[in-house]
């Protein structure tokens, strides 16, 4: 089963982390088949950075996210609409 999570790539207390799609079983910072994204946890507010036509691409593919990206997806959903008047 494939699920979207954060692979961590960030040196000592300095968190940085990319939104991949990897294979469940798949170590934390093992091998995976696409990146979506960036999340640096650092800034002020956070920086969330994701390809969302990829995202709803690997979603409708059956990909499953994390809980972490799941709250990360809503957040760059609702940075990403428009606003309505």
């Amino acid at each position: 089963m494939l699920r979207i999570r954060l692979t961590r790539i960030g040196a000592k207390k300095k968190p940085f982390y990319r939104v991949v799609v990897s294979e469940q079983r798949q170590n934390r910072d093992g091998s995976f088949v696409e990146i979506l994204g960036h999340y640096n946890p650092k800034t002020d507010p956070p920086a969330v950075e994701l390809k969302m036509d990829r995202v709803q691409h690997w979603l409708s593919c059956g990909a499953q996210p994390s809980e972490t990206v799941r709250s990360l997806i809503n957040k760059a959903s609702k940075a990403s609409a428009p606003a309505s008047a």
